[in-house]
């Protein structure tokens, strides 16, 4: 043939016409190994699919070709072999390159660590692998560098980029005490950081874990596609065996070889093999690079049909810790007041003391010095401040002293009292000269989170340990629709079960620690603000970090791998609805016939698509500022329910 191409011809040999059935069986042997042992593998385990097809398809292509060497057939078919198995071969290159660059976010994780470490030993410093760190020793990260392992650090104040984790874009402070995670970046500044963790330890490798059993868990989709895949096997074998017969019996045998070898080929289930598990692997690298980490596919699944989002209030709705909302003072001196406050506050380590110092620094304020500190339990705290006798604590001090509020000011506190904020006041001299408001904040995040989540048409429910007035309080503020108040913490899980009952499907949102049993217990449990703490066994998503509105992200990446699934499906069995007739040559009487290698390119073709069409998910921006604007899908039909507090007994 190809002496043909060339235009001319050499004389014949002994043996010549022996060098096509040669080549061609090694490339039978060679080429096609991958699918007979595939096959071989498929039809053992009684579960036939794309392998044993392409198989079935090389051997039947195999043997037409030797007995049309041995004079049986009229068909010059090594040649077509050949292609068969090559372009056969290129598909499955393409399918497993798209499943590789997919897969490819262990890689990118594993990237994040560096290849050696700076360990201090003594007054020196010594550049050792990776594999040498042990629990214990103390290294220094140099700014502009990566964190070699999980540890806390020693000595240092720096900022760390760790949005390879956790998406989070903004750097954050690290100081003495602070835990830090292998591969985030250090800035700013150096650390010098204990080590906690190495090796397969650490939360990275957690991560890795995490996304490979992700990437390899099965999916309902998953299922429906191999069941599919498997009655195709059986479609395609009954159509090839149709269509040798038919074409047999119209006294074509050759043709029926040709187009049952064709038909087995166009039919081979590579696009549905691929329509699946691409769509998870994607979907899984996506979100792990942008702080989401699915450890059960089938909650992914579930996040699409969620009616209604259950938030827990303390640490996912708000920060989880007090910070002073509001100063009055009777001469008008806020900024005073607040500074003599955290003068007196500076010692103590109390949450609310901290609150008060902290709030101080915050607005640049100068604080003075304070001496004689002491602590008065179950009220506050004394101490001397520039001559004068300063005391701040709640009313239990003020009844314990016989102090009087003046009323201007117990008129301010009053509405403060109201909503179950911590009220302490400040005493001089004996005299009360002001009061602060403490209160657990509310990340500036969930008012967005709760509007999204409601533009889409769920039931935003809030659940707290708090008093009714705080929960009602929390939950105007944020314009939530439902409160659950007073609630133990074994309790909630019985709040999860009451929703449920009324029909709704339920996702929880909480902190995984004391919100395990109704995260368990949910459709879809979320465990939010985890950084990278991927031991919540009790969570089927896990968000790195503490922004509600990922959830937003959770029910897009839902939306968009379920979406993207859907399309593959239909694409790979609308497919073979055309291909199968096409290759079996019922357009034969109008010229159109496909051979075996155009119907292989064809097959491989429709696995292109479905790739490609898999890809674009990486266009999908799952970062919680993005996702709290972004709705898709159909315009969204919001309830009206009217606001409620509810206690669970």
């Amino acid at each position: 043939m190809i002496q043909d191409w060339l235009g001319f011809s050499l004389p014949a040999f002994p043996g010549s016409d022996f060098i096509a059935p040669l080549l061609g069986t090694v490339v039978f042997l060679y080429g096609g190994a991958v699918f007979l042992r595939g096959g071989w593998d498929e039809l053992t385990a009684r579960q036939p699919g794309m392998m044993l097809l392409i198989s079935l398809a090389i051997v039947v292509a195999f043997v037409a070709s030797a007995a049309t060497t041995l004079g049986l057939f009229q068909l010059e078919f090594w040649w077509e072999l050949a292609l068969l198995i090559d372009v056969m071969l290129l598909g499955h290159w393409l399918e497993m390159r798209a499943l590789g660059q997919a897969q490819g976010a262990l890689q990118a994780l594993a990237a994040l660590l560096p290849d050696t470490a700076e360990r201090l030993v003594g007054d020196a410093v010594e550049t050792v692998p990776l594999d040498a760190l042990r629990p214990g020793d103390l290294v220094l990260v140099r700014p502009g560098t990566r964190v070699p392992a999980d540890g806390t650090v020693v000595d240092g104040q720096a900022e760390l980029n760790e949005s390879m984790l956790t998406g989070e874009s903004r750097p954050v402070p690290k100081g003495p005490g602070d835990r830090v995670t292998a591969g985030t970046v250090v800035e700013g500044a150096a650390l010098r950081v204990r080590v906690d963790a190495v090796g397969a330890d650490t939360a990275l490798a957690g991560i890795q874990r995490l996304v490979a059993e992700a990437q390899q868990s099965r999916s309902r989709a998953q299922a429906l596609a191999d069941r599919a895949a498997a009655l195709l096997f059986y479609v395609a074998v009954i159509a090839g065996g149709a269509t040798f017969g038919v074409w047999s019996l119209l006294g074509d045998v050759d043709a029926g070889v040709v187009r049952s070898v064709t038909v087995l080929v166009i039919s081979c289930p590579h696009a549905l093999g691929l329509a699946i598990p691409l769509v998870i692997a994607l979907s899984t690298s996506l979100s792990a690079r942008q702080g989401i980490l699915v450890r059960d596919r089938l909650a992914l699944e579930r996040m699409r049909e969620v009616t209604t989002v259950l938030f827990d209030k303390t640490g996912t709705l708000t920060r989880g810790e007090h910070t002073v909302t509001e100063v009055v003072a009777c001469d008008g001196e806020e900024g005073a007041l607040l500074a003599l406050a955290a003068a007196v506050e500076a010692d103590s380590e109390h949450p609310l003391a901290r609150a008060i110092v902290a709030a101080a620094r915050a607005r640049g304020l100068s604080v003075p010095r304070a001496t004689g500190f002491r602590a008065i339990p179950g009220r506050g705290v004394e101490a001397e401040v520039a001559g004068a006798t300063v005391a701040v604590g709640g009313p239990n001090l003020l009844r314990e002293r016989g102090l009087a509020v003046p009323a201007e000011l117990a008129a301010r506190t009053r509405p403060w009292q109201a909503r179950g904020a911590a009220v302490l006041h400040v005493v001089r001299d004996g005299g009360v000269i002001g009061a602060l408001a403490l209160e657990d904040e509310i990340r500036p995040e969930s008012r967005a989170a709760v509007a999204a989540l409601q533009a889409r048409g769920l039931h935003v429910v809030m659940i707290t340990g708090d008093a009714r007035p705080v929960a009602e309080a929390v939950a105007a503020d944020l314009g939530i629709d439902e409160a659950f108040a007073e609630v133990l913490p074994e309790e909630k899980e019985k709040a999860v079960a009451a929703l449920q009952a009324r029909g709704e499907r339920v996702a929880m949102v909480g902190d995984g620690v004391n919100d395990a049993p109704a995260l368990a217990r949910a459709d879809v449990g979320i465990a939010i603000g985890a950084g990278t703490d991927v031991a919540i066994e009790s969570a089927g998503v896990i968000l790195a970090s503490n922004d509600p509105r990922a959830v937003v992200s959770v029910i897009r990446l839902s939306e968009a791998s379920y979406r993207k699934m859907v399309q593959n499906l239909a694409w790979a069995v609308g497919y073979n609805v055309v291909a199968i007739p096409l290759a079996a040559g019922v357009l034969a009487p109008y010229g159109v016939v496909l051979p075996p290698a155009v119907g292989a390119l064809l097959m491989s073709a429709s696995t292109i698509i479905v790739a490609l069409n898999a890809q674009t998910l990486r266009r999908l921006d799952l970062r919680p500022d993005a996702a709290a604007g972004a709705h898709g899908g159909p315009p969204p039909t919001r309830r009206t329910q009217p606001q409620a507090t509810a206690r669970v007994a």
